[in-house]
């Protein structure tokens, strides 16, 4: 990661299960920067994805490097699925992007948010500030809260001053 110019701020928790909230997912960049940054950590982290990004020829990379293929057009109970990976195992992180697109939203999705709840663990925030070139690793929060909505605002705080990709900079001036 510092060979391409970037950096780590803090630390990942030293947790055997928890979930991991990547944002702002604004491009397929992030796709990129995120699988080194798990690499570089050594971090077994899983993650959802779509599930046409399974198919051949590039299925079998998704899934050795922890996707877990999601059909969005079939209720598959992924949320439900997840809880009971996660409780299963002794290990286990989840990545995900709470945006759930690379499109600029209103609102997160709230997936992330009912794993942690359901599963008991806690939600670790990682920020991809392309403007500073820094993966920032924490803050650490718990579901605490009843109300979806209110647990996800108190998460969403901590991405308050981070920039993502701007297609309109060349990668090297980002």
């Amino acid at each position: 990661m510092q060979r391409a110019g970037w950096r780590f701020t803090g630390a990942m928790p030293n947790l055997p299960r928890f979930v991991v909230i990547v944002a702002p997912h604004t491009s397929n960049w992030d796709f990129v920067l995120g699988l080194s940054a798990k690499w570089a950590l050594g971090l077994d982290a899983h993650w959802w994805g779509k599930d046409t990004l399974f198919r051949p020829p590039l299925g079998w990379f998704m899934r050795a490097n922890g996707g877990i293929p999601v059909d969005r057009r079939n209720k598959q109970n992924a949320v439900e699925r997840t809880i009971t990976m996660m409780t299963s195992r002794e290990q286990f992180t989840l990545a995900l992007s709470p945006e759930g697109t690379r499109k600029r939203v209103q609102e997160w999705r709230s997936g992330f948010w009912h794993v942690a709840k359901g599963a008991g663990v806690p939600i670790c925030c990682v920020a991809f500030d392309w403007a500073q070139r820094e993966v920032r690793l924490g803050p650490v929060l718990t579901a605490d809260e009843d109300d979806p909505a209110t647990g996800i605002a108190r998460v969403r705080r901590a991405f308050g001053n981070v920039r993502g990709y701007d297609a309109t900079q060349s990668l090297g001036s980002a």
